[in-house]
């Protein structure tokens, strides 16, 4: 799949059919957040694939999100701060929510074009997935994902049109300006 088509066409998906993937294709896809941008070469994500159902109902407990529960796997993403909080000080927390972002984004493209199905589950209870995972305190439970085939198909949401997001030079010009030609 063309990057340009996977980006347009990745959607999040609530409703799973019956069939189990294949994990080893969910960890080719969790392999794709190894390339993502790191600040200082400090790749700072653990992740856990979670196939126990009675752990996959904890997490959907935590997430108050019912659809978690009938993913075949779940996915957390976790940050450890420890070697980036040494390194940057107050920036650090900023800089590991960007490699995540930027890591989860690879992840959600990956899945996407291995016909897999998920959604980004962002709202959860830290303690009670740390409790059920045994995550330790000093990590961070960044989200939730459920890994399914998608069963019927998910409206893609409109998105915003460009030209209400994008300035030029600063935060009110909302055109670019004619280039100037050099004089001869």
């Amino acid at each position: 799949m063309k990057v340009d088509d996977a980006i347009k066409s990745r959607k999040s998906v609530r409703t799973f059919k019956n069939n189990k993937p294949d994990w080893r294709d969910i960890i080719d896809c969790i392999d794709a957040m190894r390339f993502a941008p790191t600040a200082g070469k400090n790749f700072t994500l653990k992740i856990i694939l979670v196939s126990d159902k009675s752990k996959i109902q904890k997490i959907a407990k935590a997430a108050e999100q019912d659809f978690v529960a009938t993913g075949h796997y779940v996915v957390v993403v976790c940050s450890d701060p420890t070697r980036i909080s040494n390194l940057y000080g107050k920036r650090a927390e900023i800089y590991l929510r960007q490699q995540a972002g930027a890591a989860i984004e690879n992840f959600l493209l990956a899945i996407h074009d291995r016909g897999l199905a998920t959604c980004w589950v962002g709202h959860f209870d830290e303690d009670q997935i740390k409790l059920a995972l045994k995550i330790p305190d000093k990590i961070v439970v960044e989200a939730v994902f459920p890994i399914g085939y998608e069963l019927g198909k998910a409206h893609a949401k409109e998105k915003i049109e460009l030209d209400r997001i994008l300035f030029f030079d600063d935060f009110k010009t909302k055109k670019m300006k004619a280039p100037v030609k050099p004089e001869a």
